[in-house]
């Protein structure tokens, strides 16, 4: 009885091996055959035809969000970024229950340590100052360390008298930093207006979603203001102005569409073709 006991256990844990192996390979075969399904049209992409079309979907055109470290890939000249002030972290200004949590979660899970990565760098030859926001970190929320680090590189630009350049994707100022999330707007906005006195040129790139304190700041101060297609750009939400003001918008209200047509942008452009224009836009504007 003990050996058909033991023989009937062994076969079981058997058994319970080979699941284990069975449910660990099938899950690295997904994880090697990623895919993703597009809100807007349900078309199934690949991962090698995401990145193949810069993540942007090629039967409706939906433009999927990028990190910021891929983002500086796409528009860089290879091997010509060096980021500045890659240290700074956000701390608990306020001492905010769990916010400490927040962001350790957040630097685990986007492998950055703030939401916007600032360096110095070449687009197609032509040398400027980039920040590129990461709505992975928070909602690209901003708080004090995001509102130092544009404020450094706005410096950075003045000293070495280079173009400045925002890629922009925030859920607006950051909660949990309270008063003091608030005022990296004037502080960003002012550091925006000595760098415009030195007669130097700033472009903002504004993204899907560029929301909240960051449209009321820096976002929408740029000398030229590029935006992806149907990027939903605004200060509050759609549902929320809807009942505050109590009539129906416009189709497409708070879209880029939406505000090239209005004048509050200069240019809708595609994502394959922004690098393109901004190096462009930066060779024409050289010496000014």
């Amino acid at each position: 009885m003990d050996d058909l006991y033991l023989k009937r256990k062994e076969r079981l844990l058997f058994f319970k091996n080979m699941r284990k192996k069975i449910f660990d390979n099938k899950k690295e075969d997904i994880k090697n055959n990623y895919t993703k399904t597009c809100s807007t049209c349900d078309r199934v992409l690949t991962k090698e035809e995401l990145i193949n079309n810069l993540y942007v979907c090629p039967t409706c055109n939906r433009n999927f969000n990028l990190s910021a470290k891929d983002r500086i890939q796409m528009l860089i000249d290879v091997g010509t970024f060096k980021e500045i002030n890659g240290r700074l972290k956000a701390h608990n200004p306020i001492k905010f229950p769990g916010y400490e949590e927040k962001i350790k979660s957040a630097i685990e899970s986007s492998k950055i340590n703030e939401a916007i990565i600032t360096g110095e760098c070449m687009i197609e030859n032509n040398r400027c100052i980039i920040g590129v926001m990461d709505n992975n970190f928070l909602m690209g929320s901003m708080g004090e360390v995001v509102g130092e680090k544009i404020t450094r590189a706005i410096e950075a630009a003045i000293k070495k008298k280079l173009p400045f350049i925002i890629v922009c994707t925030s859920g607006g100022a950051r909660m949990q930093e309270g008063i003091i999330s608030l005022m990296q707007m004037c502080k960003t906005s002012a550091a925006l207006s000595y760098y415009n006195k030195k007669n130097l040129l700033y472009i903002s790139v504004l993204t899907n979603p560029t929301t909240g304190g960051v449209t009321a700041s820096f976002a929408m101060l740029g000398d030229i203001i590029l935006a992806e297609p149907d990027a939903l750009i605004g200060f509050a939400g759609p549902r929320v102005i809807e009942q505050t003001i109590k009539q129906k918008l416009p189709e497409g209200f708070q879209r880029s569409e939406f505000l090239l047509e209005s004048g509050f942008i200069d240019m809708i452009v595609e994502r394959k073709d922004l690098r393109s224009v901004l190096g462009k836009l930066l060779y024409m504007h050289q010496g000014v």
